[in-house]
């Protein structure tokens, strides 16, 4: 009993500090971001070869949930498998999970392509930011907002907050001076909004990026030409998953 009752203490005076931070507006340095991705499927499949004439699937959006786990050094971005599957839609999103380490700048991706999974071993990506005067509150989090324009047809909205000091985001976006809590796509096909940010569980957060054979791994250049090819072979160009891969 004594080591109970020592244990909620430990973890209400951990609770409590956290809280306080949160009120009186100084940063934090890790934690735990459950985010929401809210998938246009009209959109996201708009043109493209459909199953049968039906398109009632694509009606309602498609959402996941993810949960980004972040320290000043090292972040995870996974997918929160859910307890009853989207079964008939599961296959329209692909979910994927992000390791980036800023220290020594190594960048980790696990992809899955018709049920083999693929990873990605690179550098930690830089994108060139443009930070806007727009302001929101997100999860509880005054953020400001940036605009990154990833080529002629893509631009993409960030909001951050510089109450969470480590600049980590969903998927592999980071660079910009705090947390991303939001994140969409100009035509709002794809959004990654926070729906909470908590203490971190996690002792070792890079136990929690998935590892594959060796010979399973791509660097960023060689990815693009496997996946090139992959749906070259299929009669495709890749579409979307080009995006999910190399935009995201």
């Amino acid at each position: 009993m004594k080591v109970e009752v020592i244990g909620s203490k430990i973890i209400a005076v951990v609770s409590f500090l956290f809280l306080t931070t949160l009120t009186f507006g100084q940063v934090i340095r890790s934690g735990e971001i459950v985010f929401e991705k809210r998938t246009n499927l009209e959109k996201r499949y708009e043109g493209a070869e459909t199953f049968g004439n039906s398109k009632e699937w694509m009606k309602e959006p498609k959402i996941d949930e993810y949960v980004l786990y972040f320290n000043d050094t090292v972040s995870v971005f996974q997918p929160i498998l859910p307890e009853i599957g989207d079964d008939d839609r599961e296959w329209a999103t692909m979910k994927n999970t992000t390791y980036q380490n800023f220290s020594s700048k190594v960048l980790e991706r696990e992809f899955s392509f018709y049920g083999s999974k693929v990873y990605l071993k690179d550098s930690v990506r830089k994108r060139d930011w443009i930070i806007t005067e727009n302001v929101r509150v997100i999860a509880g989090y005054k953020t400001k907002q940036a605009l990154w324009i990833a080529n002629d047809s893509t631009r993409i909205y960030a909001w951050y907050s510089e109450q969470i000091l480590p600049s980590v985001g969903p998927e592999s976006f980071n660079g910009l001076p705090g947390a991303i809590l939001g994140l969409a796509l100009e035509d709002g096909g794809v959004v990654y909004f926070a729906k909470e940010v908590k203490p971190l569980s996690k002792s070792n957060i890079a136990k929690e990026m998935p590892k594959g054979k060796s010979k399973d791994y791509f660097t960023i250049d060689g990815l693009k030409t496997y996946v090139i090819e992959l749906f070259s072979n299929r009669g495709g160009s890749g579409g979307r998953i080009m995006d999910d891969i190399f935009v995201w």
